[in-house]
């Protein structure tokens, strides 16, 4: 008699990728880098995320991007629920410090709210629900270019010296590492997007690897600089249920505060899933660029809420499939694959 080999349910994806930035997390831990080896490190993560921001720019159709602003009153309501409602709800948090979260891991929640939407796993769930395809890759798209600006400027006016002491410097930073690529990418992108398609399978590896090399200079910092002794299981544990709360919230406004606007059942799944959920692609570079060596700290509520977002979105996917009250097909465009692959980090 055969054993079956245990699995884990359908409608609960672990995010491989988690796994590998756990694993770097550690790796982190028990052999930070330090002195020479850390300056090399620091020049290569520096390096790394100038080559996402370009890539970034590369594949973001400018064409689709002017396409999609026939639709603009979804796309300035998910900009709103990202930019604006999520940013309220971070500040309204203020009040759990210091008795239940750190001014540290505060931050890192207030970061996490002011980050742009997600691209692939808002198309993919929005697909597994029957909702409107193209508007979700046109919402990630706006959400994303709008995120580069309006993140570290809000950064710059909600974290203020919490964001390592936000200054003209940092700015140089931002626009250098960040802005400066991004339009590179644009600017090239007739020439470079044939290349790009051919070699879409290697450079995702190419993004997953930087983003895990940034993660590894910022944990290492961290671990050099002593931050770790900041957290406790029990502070831990008082964050994820913070930020249970904080889904749930902008899930539910999301769903029917966009009924309240009139939009139609395929449009309110979009705006859901692309006004709920946070990029940690976009939100782990930028915070190596605005926090240093408090990075480490700062990603932290991120990286949880990437994979509290996954598995509850994939349960709120499937059975949107199957409301009873939908009439519209799925969309045959751009649909994204029902896999837990698909959903990686953006």
């Amino acid at each position: 008699m055969s054993r079956r080999t245990p699995r884990l349910p359908s409608w609960l994806p672990i995010d491989p990728y988690i796994l590998a930035l756990l694993g770097t997390v550690a790796l982190a831990a028990l052999l930070p880098a330090s002195g020479r080896t850390a300056d090399v490190a620091g020049g290569a993560s520096t390096g790394a995320v100038a080559l996402l921001f370009f890539l970034y720019g590369a594949r973001l159709s400018t064409r689709e991007a002017i396409d999609g602003l026939r639709h603009w009153r979804l796309h300035v309501t998910v900009l709103a629920a990202t930019f604006v409602v999520f940013p309220l709800l971070g500040l309204a948090a203020r009040g759990l410090e210091p008795a239940v979260l750190t001014p540290e891991l505060y931050s890192g929640l207030l970061f996490l709210c002011l980050v742009p939407s997600t691209i692939q796993s808002s198309i993919a769930f929005t697909s597994m629900a029957r909702g409107n395809v193209p508007a979700a890759i046109c919402a990630g798209s706006f959400s994303s270019l709008a995120g580069i600006v309006l993140t570290p400027l809000l950064a710059a006016v909600l974290l203020g010296g919490g964001a390592g002491g936000f200054s003209a410097d940092s700015l140089l930073r931002i626009v250098l590492q960040l802005l400066v690529p991004f339009l590179a990418g644009q600017l090239l992108r007739r020439w470079v997007s044939g290349f790009l398609v051919r070699h879409k399978k290697v450079l995702g590896y190419v993004d997953r690897g930087s983003i895990l090399l940034v993660v590894y200079t910022a944990f290492s910092e961290g671990m050099n600089a002593g931050v770790w002794h900041q957290v406790t299981p029990v502070r831990l544990g008082a964050l994820l249920v913070v930020e249970a709360v904080l889904l749930a919230a902008m899930l539910t406004l999301t769903w029917f505060g966009a009924k309240r606007l009139g939009f139609g059942r395929a449009d309110r799944i979009a705006i859901q899933f692309a006004g709920s959920k946070k990029s940690l692609a976009a939100g782990l570079p930028m915070a190596t660029v605005l926090f240093g060596a408090q990075a480490s700290l700062a990603v932290l509520p991120l990286m949880l809420f990437h994979q509290m977002q996954l598995m509850v979105c994939a349960v709120i996917a499937k059975r949107r499939a199957h409301d009873p009250d939908h009439t519209t097909p799925a969309p045959r465009r751009a649909a994204a694959p029902d896999s837990p692959a698909a959903l990686r980090t953006r």
